[in-house]
């Protein structure tokens, strides 16, 4: 099946607004001329969101946000809607990142309302599934990805699945520098994409310590459509060179 490689840059809590714009000015020239062989996403704090719509607005490289909340408005102090989102241009958007479910409480159902919310407003979902070095210990990984996926878009028609993008990303591997060997990566995707109808035509990109090493040879695996990128993508050099890596 002809899936389109995607790569998303999660800045995380890193970049100031006018540290967000000295990244484009280094980073959109280059990644342009990949756009027509990947699609690019750089997910950023939502205080940079509206620097991003405006430095990249002849860019084909697209926004992405880090979170979202599934009410529209109402009394949410802190939250940001999908509409508000929708507003600045973004066209993906995180959600079920390991560090929110561990240190905010995120729950499947919140990650689940999330999805539909973001599906409705027309914003593509990355949906982050992964299991713990415990559960990887104990031959967990695939009781807990496929309940973690199931949770997630059990309720969605296969046609909205199918338009949705997964990232695999075992907790262990994020931000530790010991990435998953990539066959094991792809076996694993493999069970994702056969966990529910629909999933077969989705995208599904691997997460977790991808540097400009190692993203080539996960990238090789038949069922890995690319990356979501953490601290490889900080520098928008090493960024570019990440994508050029898997594409030569």
């Amino acid at each position: 099946m002809n899936r389109k490689p995607l790569f998303a840059a999660n800045w995380k809590m890193h970049k100031t607004p006018p540290q967000a714009a000295e990244y484009v000015s280094l980073f959109w020239g280059a990644a342009e001329a990949l756009v027509p062989r990947a699609d690019i996403v750089l997910c950023a704090p939502f205080v940079d969101l509206e620097t991003l719509r405006l430095e990249l607005a002849p860019s084909s490289v697209k926004i992405g946000a880090q979170d979202c909340y599934y009410e529209k408005e109402g009394a949410f102090t802190g939250e940001v809607s999908v509409p508000m989102l929708a507003a600045l241009g973004v066209a993906y958007c995180i959600v079920g990142h390991s560090e929110r479910r561990r240190l905010f409480a995120e729950t499947d159902e919140a990650v689940a309302r999330k999805t539909a919310a973001l599906l409705a407003g027309q914003i593509t979902p990355i949906v982050c599934v992964g299991e713990s070095l415990e559960e990887k210990q104990q031959d967990l990984t695939v009781q807990r990805v496929s309940s973690q996926v199931r949770a997630a878009l059990g309720d969605l028609k296969a046609e909205e699945r199918a338009k949705i993008v997964i990232a695999y990303e075992p907790i262990w591997a994020i931000g530790s520098g010991l990435a998953d060997d990539p066959a094991s990566a792809n076996a694993t995707i493999a069970m994702i994409r056969a966990t529910l109808e629909g999933l077969q035509s989705a995208r599904i990109l691997y997460g977790g310590s991808m540097n400009v090493s190692n993203c080539a040879a996960f990238c090789a695996q038949q069922e890995i459509d690319g990356g979501l990128v953490g601290s490889a993508s900080l520098d928008a050099r090493t960024f570019v060179q990440l994508i050029k890596s898997t594409l030569a």
